[in-house]
């Protein structure tokens, strides 16, 4: 039976080990901090710099971190050519709403946030040709994880033997040159990324994720590492030959189902909601019930407690 707050009288035991999980530190850094609302930025961008915090913390809590490596990015508005990184030096369970920085597609800072770390410009080189090449992108993820990296360096590329990675969609591919420094290697990235795919393997390298908003970014992530591990599984298990491949005409008829499935409708009233933001609000509400304050707007709640604070 409920409280009369809407909590369930077993709220802390449930939860207890994603708190453990969380450390004692976790709390000392609430994702929409005070000091958010002393940051001069539209209030637009404080709910995307709230989201992008999550989404930090989030990626942290799967492991698909590599220490203060790795970068979330997203597009501030369709009209400027602005983007909010985090900032380099920071572990991306510390990342706050108001540390994020605003950078141009140069690597300008245009607002520092409120820490006096700087930006890890190799780093923001590679974010800066993906975006400068597919403008209809908003949020990029780029990760080195084990299972990911390990796909990354087959010569197969992603298999078509999971449902996972038929979800995945149409998967692009480019060929390790070195680090990107220069405008060749950017156009050749741009090139092999070409106008619509949103998931992209940077071979022997790692795995970029793109996405029209961060909660589809996030989501196609959880699909593509779900995805890469049943690849490596697989294979350490039976070797290519013992593959069973999906038929060519599969991908097709998954993803016409996935994108029918876009908007779910609640059972009540006529309120519907982007499939990808359901998922993410459900993540979302990990974090807020381990009290790390993410100051998402939710669309339907179901927990009143979670309702009043935001």
């Amino acid at each position: 039976m409920a409280t009369e707050d809407g909590r369930n009288p077993n709220f802390e035991e449930k939860f207890e080990n994603i708190v453990r999980a969380a450390g004692p530190l976790q709390h000392k850094f609430p994702i929409c901090d005070d000091i958010l609302d002393t940051i001069d930025v539209s209030p637009e961008e404080k709910e995307l710099r709230c989201k992008l915090a999550a989404l930090h913390r989030l990626v942290y809590f799967h492991g698909w971190i590599t220490d203060i490596d790795n970068h979330m990015t997203v597009r501030t508005s369709e009209d400027e050519k602005h983007f909010l990184i985090h900032p380099f030096g920071m572990f991306h369970y510390e990342v706050t709403a108001s540390s994020l920085v605003k950078i141009d597609l140069e690597g300008n800072i245009v607002n520092p946030g409120s820490t006096h770390y700087a930006v890890n410009l190799p780093g923001w080189t590679l974010h800066a040709a993906v975006h400068a090449a597919r403008p209809d992108v908003k949020c990029i993820i780029h990760v080195h994880t084990p299972a990911g990296s390990t796909v990354a360096c087959m010569k197969y590329g992603l298999l078509r033997c999971s449902q996972e990675s038929l979800s995945a969609g149409e998967v692009a591919y480019h060929r390790y040159n070195g680090l990107l420094v220069d405008e060749k290697e950017s156009k050749a990235m741009a090139d092999n990324l070409g106008p619509t795919p949103k998931i992209f393997i940077l071979q022997n390298h790692g795995l970029m994720v793109l996405g029209d908003t961060i909660e589809e970014a996030y989501c196609s992530l959880v699909n593509l590492m779900a995805a890469c591990e049943t690849q490596v599984r697989l294979m350490s298990c039976c070797g290519m030959d013992n593959v069973m491949l999906m038929d060519e005409s599969m991908p097709k008829k998954v993803q016409d189902v996935c994108c029918r499935g876009q908007d779910v409708r609640f059972s009540t009233g006529d309120q519907t909601v982007n499939l990808h933001e359901l998922e993410f609000e459900a993540a979302v509400r990990m974090l807020d019930n381990m009290g790390l304050k993410s100051g998402y707007k939710y669309k339907k709640s179901p927990h009143s407690l979670l309702e009043k604070s935001t």
